[in-house]
């Protein structure tokens, strides 16, 4: 269940009816509402980075519920109860689920994502956006671009519950740089008509971002030629053109 907070985030609440896990709650009063409204009692806590549109709902959740707090081992967060680095397990019994930990550096130096192989989902905070990635505020494009890598290696029809509706913006840029990509031209008319409708883009899914997000597909010959007619790259070093997308998306409007 996605629940909007503050200008474009959402918090994903997994849920079985009665039990429930929320992820990255930046703001506990949306979460106590849908808990609320939807009679569930908070299980467990997860967490995939430090900042506090991610995190800063957490104390005052756990005022409320004695709870574990899952989250990154290598980031200094207040409240975390169980520590995570890759190839952990985020175990839930309360839900009857098992989610598995990838360290997935760049957006942060200590980000974390969470998949659940048997529900093929992946919770990956600001690391892979729809269309888009994260800002590198902590890492190198070449650690970002190996945490899209692990992402991008899960199944195909892995969904992707990321923390932001940024989906609209970020294709715009995608056909800046692809404009014959025909998947890309598709997602775009199905993204705007979800959103005419009230309706959040996501989850979206693994497939359908290595067909259509540029920094899943930095190594296409078409994406390096577009850098360079841009005057944006003058090699076509993959981690070099990785580099100069996500330094044009900076500043794209």
């Amino acid at each position: 269940m996605a629940i909007p907070a503050f200008a474009d985030n959402y918090l994903w609440l997994i849920h079985d009816g009665v039990q429930a896990a929320v992820v990255d709650p930046g703001d506990a009063a949306p979460v106590l509402a849908a808990l609320d409204a939807h009679k569930l009692s908070l299980a467990a806590i997860l967490l995939t980075h430090h900042h506090a549109d991610h995190v800063g709902g957490v104390a005052s959740l756990l005022r409320r519920y004695k709870v574990p707090v899952f989250g990154p081992a290598g980031e200094a967060i207040e409240g975390i109860t169980i520590p995570l680095s890759e190839g952990d397990a985020a175990t839930i019994p309360e839900l009857e689920l098992a989610m598995t930990v990838l360290d997935v550096p760049g957006h942060t130096r200590g980000h974390i994502a969470y998949v659940a192989p048997e529900q093929g989902w992946l919770f990956c905070g600001d690391t892979l956006f729809a269309g888009g990635c994260g800002r590198l505020f902590e890492g190198s494009p070449a650690q970002m671009a190996d945490s899209l890598g692990k992402l991008a290696a899960l199944p195909d029809a892995t969904e992707v519950y990321c923390a932001h509706e940024y989906t609209l913006s970020n294709l715009r840029f995608a056909a800046e740089i692809e404009p014959e990509n025909d998947a890309l031209t598709a997602r775009i008319q199905s993204e705007q008509a979800k959103r005419d409708q009230g309706r959040p883009t996501l989850p979206s899914t693994i497939g359908l971002e290595k067909s259509t997000n540029p920094f899943l597909r930095y190594r296409e010959p078409a994406i390096a030629a577009r850098l360079i007619s841009a005057g944006r790259l003058s090699t076509r070093e993959p981690i070099a053109a990785f580099a100069a997308l996500r330094e044009w998306k900076n500043s794209y409007r």
